[in-house]
């Protein structure tokens, strides 16, 4: 365990309220079944008392295992603040909300007022919904069911939350004609503005002293997009964000300018779906919106020869995308004239005339090349395009906000630094003399795990290192019987992977973009010798404890993509300013993503399994040294037998004899 920068031990102070209610003698010890004391979760809850109490900045890395929930939790709710608390994903924010947070409130017995938000396209809007139904729907009988449940669920609902609605898949395309977002809610002058989902838990999180939310909504209000309702997070004296490495991203998503075609189709359709209602209204709009549609498609197919993503500079010097940009602005600019006409004839209207102006004006300032300190880029998908302005420096206006806070800001996550570095991550949030705190994993690694690292495989450059990589796990594979994750830094790769092993393996496959992700997960669990392939996102956020996962192969490096532009022009900033940008931030940015990769095997005291590391630069470059020192103290070997071995006798339910651990090991 590392110590905090202050040079005190971690566990000083262990004997303060968070620490010793969560010690042996405390009332998680003699009321919750199967509470086991954590010397670790107490030093972090020591911690985290403090950094509220002193209205301080904090930054801990626990390891899996340490108990970070409850650790945080506690002095929360004994602090008498007013407390926020904000997870990267809805599945922590709903399990803590609903699981976590009421056993901490049991045991310790307080009234404190709770809430759980979510961001408003996570809530049924009643507008929308009467305007889909009205409409009915032309796609088909799934569609048709799907509005049936969301129907009957309408009326039974008392949150709105559309993740009681299991029977309607997460990625529906209904759910965006039956939710909100900041440009199409009317607000107050909303017929069922009285009975707005949106609007309850609004007010219900505007009274709670200890609120849940997730980073995606926290963003949004902190940077003053006032998505309609103005601040909805007031007047709180301590942060706490949890998943705490994907910040940086995720802000720098809130702090961007973007413009989608996605976001333009929905504008026309939104305007003919109020239009509707109108006597003469909707034949005025559909000739402008038919010319936005086309124009969107014209530039779209302008773009084709393009890479997926790249500068805006690109398009500038192309005539022809040029010549589509130009129809866009022409197309969208006569839908905003016709639009401004009709807009006193109801609220919705006016809404929707509104979101055009904006969207024009954003158009405008993404296409004229103006954005000052901001990386202009282009994204395209199978039918689409997005436009961005993200700023190149985070750190100002992030230290700006959480100065003008005032309050105390906890940041966690088990994978914040490198080789015990904070400094990646604390220098993109401005953070410029945090407390840190690095708290190790209470998992027996050394027993629990084994790191093979395969020999013989080419350059990952190479041509033929994917179909190599895949014919020296195999055996691997065989011997496990699946129950395998192999994760890839890219989507070729995956699918030469899925197509080499479908032609050689009789495991069932599960494969990122043939099934909703929710699916695949399910399908890996129950089949028990499933092979689940995956790429980014099932690097972290994926849990998956007990026996159905037993092997994690990584495939390479996960070195960010030198041809992004951010990363790019960030790179460019970092070596303009004197420092190397290959250890100032692709090193450090590429530990943090592969420590998240390699924590998807042991989630569990439980659990037992070989992590599989393909890339050979691991022991061919000298920075390989610092992405192991990073990993968990796994045992590592370049002996292909001894991992079959450890395999084998984790089926038998016994670790393996020492001897067989030994041989060809190489240390970290």
């Amino acid at each position: 365990m590392q110590a905090d920068v202050s040079g005190a031990s971690p566990l000083q102070g262990a004997e303060s309220s968070g620490g010793e209610l969560l010690g042996w003698d405390g009332p998680f010890a003699r009321e919750l079944p199967g509470f086991s004391p954590r010397t670790y979760q107490q030093a972090m809850a020591v911690a985290v008392e403090q950094a509220i109490a002193a209205g301080d900045s904090l930054v801990v890395e626990a390891g899996t295992g340490t108990g970070k929930t409850f650790a945080y939790l506690v002095p929360a709710l004994l602090s008498g603040r007013r407390v926020i608390v904000s997870t990267g994903t809805k599945a922590l924010q709903d399990q803590l909300f609903h699981r976590d947070l009421p056993r901490v409130i049991s045991v310790l017995g307080t009234r404190v007022a709770t809430a759980l938000l979510k961001g408003r396209a996570n809530y049924l809007c009643l507008h929308r919904f009467e305007q889909a139904r009205r409409a009915g729907d032309a796609n088909g009988v799934a569609a048709s069911e799907e509005l049936a449940a969301v129907h009957a669920w309408a009326r039974r609902t008392r949150s709105g939350d559309k993740a009681e609605l299991a029977d309607v898949p997460e990625d529906s395309p209904l759910w965006p004609r039956v939710t909100s977002t900041v440009e199409n809610c009317v607000g107050a002058e909303c017929p069922f503005h009285a009975e707005c989902f949106v609007v309850r838990a609004r007010r219900a999180a505007q009274e709670a002293e200890l609120l849940v939310v997730n980073h995606h909504l926290l963003f949004a209000d902190l940077a003053i997009k006032q998505e309609g309702f103005g601040e909805i997070l007031p007047g709180a004296e301590a942060f706490i964000l949890d998943e705490a490495h994907q910040v940086p991203e995720l802000a720098g998503q809130f702090f961007s300018v973007s413009l989608s075609a996605r976001q333009l189709r929905e504008l026309g359709r939104d305007a003919l779906a109020e239009a509707a209602a109108l006597s003469g209204a909707g034949a005025l709009l559909v000739e402008p919106v038919a010319a936005l549609d086309q124009a969107i498609r014209c530039l779209r197919l302008a773009l084709d020869a393009y890479p997926d993503k790249g500068p805006f500079a690109l398009i500038e010097r192309d005539e022809a995308a040029i010549r589509g940009l130009t129809a866009l602005d022409d197309a969208l600019a006569g839908l905003v004239a016709v639009l401004e006409r009709q807009a006193g004839r109801s609220r919705g209207l006016a809404s929707v005339a509104e979101r055009a102006e904006l969207q024009l004006e954003r158009l405008r300032r993404l296409s004229d090349g103006a954005a000052a300190d901001a990386v202009l880029w282009y994204e395209l998908s199978p039918q689409g395009f997005a436009f961005h302005a993200t700023p190149l420096d985070l750190s100002h206006s992030l230290r700006t906000l959480r100065e003008a806070s005032g309050a105390a800001w906890v940041f966690t996550s088990a994978t914040l630094s490198a080789a015990g570095d904070f400094t990646h991550f604390t220098r993109q949030l401005g953070l410029d003399d945090p407390r840190t705190l690095h708290l190790e994993s209470p998992f027996d690694y050394a027993s629990q795990g084994l790191a093979w690292l395969p020999g013989g495989l080419p350059a990952p450059s190479s041509p033929e290192y994917t179909e190599r990589m895949v014919d020296a796990v195999l055996p691997l594979l065989e011997a496990s019987a699946g129950g395998a994750f192999l994760l890839f830094t890219s989507h070729r790769a995956l699918r030469r992977a899925a197509e080499r092993l479908a032609s050689c393996a009789e495991f069932p496959l599960f494969v990122q973009g043939s099934a909703p992700r929710h699916q695949l997960l399910e399908g890996f669990r129950a089949a028990g010798n499933g092979v689940l392939l995956g790429a980014a996102s099932f690097w972290e956020g994926v849990d998956v404890p007990g026996d159905a996962l037993r092997v994690v192969v990584i495939d390479k490096l996960p070195f960010a993509a030198p041809d992004d532009p951010v990363l790019a022009a960030r790179l460019e900033s970092i070596r303009a300013g004197g420092e190397p940008p290959f250890t100032a931030w692709q090193l450090p940015a590429a530990i943090i993503a592969l420590k998240q990769g390699a924590g998807r095997l042991i989630r569990d005291v439980h659990d037992r399994g070989v992590l599989v590391l393909c890339d050979p630069r691991l022991t061919t470059r000298g920075y390989g040294k610092a992405f192991l020192s990073s990993l968990p103290p796994f045992r590592l070997t370049r002996d292909a037998a001894e991992a079959r071995a450890f395999l084998a006798a984790r089926t038998r339910g016994q670790a393996p004899p020492p001897e067989a651990c030994a041989a060809d090991a190489c240390s970290a």
